[in-house]
Order: C-alpha cells, then structure tokens, then sequence
C-alpha cells in the first residue's frame, strides 16, 4: 500500500506537523483547510473603516477552501468528483446560508460526498470563519 505525504508548493504552509494531502492506499485525506494564503493573509477578510473594522466573508472563505482542496487534489490526479466525506468546521452556524450556497457550486447532493457541518468555539485564527476536511477515493493506477 503507497502511504505518502504532499506538502504542495505555492500554497500556505501548514501551522503545525501535518501535509496538505496524504494518500494511504486509494485514499486521499485532505488536512483542515482555511483560506490562508501562502503571504500569510486570508480571502474573504476585508476592513471596512480606519478604525480597523473588518467583515469576514463566508462565501468568498468557503470558495477559497474548496479551491485550495481542489488544487491537493489535483497533486494525486484526483478532481472534487472523488472526494467521498467532508467535515466543515463553522465559528458561527449564522454562516450555513452563505458557505451552504457556495458549497453547493462544487457539490450536489445526488452525486456529492457525505457531510457533517459543526459549529466550533473558534479557529486557529481569528480570521477564519470556516475549516474544511475531506476524505476522497483515488485508486493507485
């Protein structure tokens, strides 16, 4: 059974011990993903005075997400069709309308993965709004 880890270069690099992506035989498993960016920034967080106040964006956060778990995928030949389980960690549960609507712009539920939605106290940034974590089923060639 291939067992390997992918760090994948241009995006962030993860805040701990941990790949992007790590295949275990025909399955892929996609670390917790946020919208960081490889300068350290996030999508999705803008100020919106000079006194500092921001608005953090759960539907451009979530597409930055799915976008950056596209892109691991990519790295073992695989595409959102195979991905088989999702777990989204939400700060707040008053965002499921908005990462719901994006989501479903790369899923759908006749064809998409199971998915569990929970609400978590916080993330490792106070930036972050939304975490994603995805299993998917690539056979080895």
């Amino acid at each position: 059974m291939e067992n390997k880890s992918r760090l994948v270069e241009g995006k962030a690099t993860p805040r701990g011990a941990y790949p992007h992506i790590k295949r275990a035989g025909d399955f892929l498993f996609i670390s917790g993903t946020s919208s960081r960016l490889p300068d350290n920034t996030f999508a999705g967080v803008h100020k919106i005075d000079e006194m500092g106040t921001t608005h953090l964006d759960i539907k451009e956060q979530t597409r930055a997400v799915l976008e950056n778990i596209k892109d691991y995928l990519d790295t073992e030949g695989a595409t959102m069709a195979d991905v088989v389980d999702v777990t989204t960690f939400l700060v707040n549960m008053n965002d499921f309308g908005g990462y719901n609507q994006v989501y479903s712009e790369y899923f759908n539920a006749a064809t998409g993965p199971a998915r569990t939605t929970v609400a978590v106290h916080q993330l490792p940034h106070p930036n972050l709004v939304v975490e994603i974590k995805a299993m998917a089923y690539k056979p080895l060639k």
